[in-house]
């Protein structure tokens, strides 16, 4: 005797696997998602995994539901060192303890917009250059206040020609060289 196949329904089907990541990355959970479906554990996984859903662990549901305000203020964050401190999605991913994809639909949600990574290299280079020149006009009132170039280059663990480099980017003055071997006029002398 063999069993009956399993009945499909029409309705199963107009269940399509973007209508279930959608209500999944709202905050339901798979189980809520198979009561109110009517479909398997197993067909509800399945068609999350075809959408490209990113599954969360239960802790983070948790988080989700218990908050929405602290994962607004999360997103903020994100966005903010996104933005204005040149991180990158796995930087950002670090510091929510989220994945990348996860960090990355967060940074949207806060209304953020992904820079690609030549835009980020940019950014990156131009706040190393605005720190070289902060660096640079230090080095200058030091050495204007008095300092030598070799103890600018030991407090700062330059070289010297590191530190002449930054004194002549932040437009210093240089002093006279001073002739740190015997005076020239004495081999001049019979």
């Amino acid at each position: 005797m063999n069993p009956e196949p399993p009945v499909t329904s029409d309705a199963s089907e107009a269940v399509t696997p973007e209508s279930l990541r959608t209500q999944y990355e709202s905050g339901a959970t798979v189980a809520e998602l198979v009561a109110t479906s009517g479909l398997s554990y197993g067909t509800v996984l399945n068609r999350l995994h075809d959408a490209g859903t990113e599954m969360r662990t239960s802790w983070q549901t948790r988080r989700m539901r218990q908050n929405p305000q602290a994962r607004r203020r999360l997103a903020a964050r994100l966005r903010t060192l996104y933005e204005q401190h040149g991180a990158t999605l796995t930087e950002l991913a670090a510091a929510a303890g989220e994945t990348r994809r996860g960090a990355r639909r967060l940074l949207l949600e806060a209304g953020g917009t992904v820079r690609t990574t030549q835009q980020t290299l940019r950014m990156r280079a131009a706040a190393r250059a605005a720190e070289r020149h902060k660096v640079a006009l230090s080095l200058r009132a030091r050495y204007e206040a008095g300092a030598t170039v070799p103890d600018l280059a030991r407090e700062h663990s330059y070289s010297v020609a590191t530190v002449y480099r930054l004194l002549h980017q932040a437009g210093t003055r240089m002093r006279p060289q001073h002739a740190h071997a015997p005076a020239h006029d004495a081999r001049k002398r019979p």
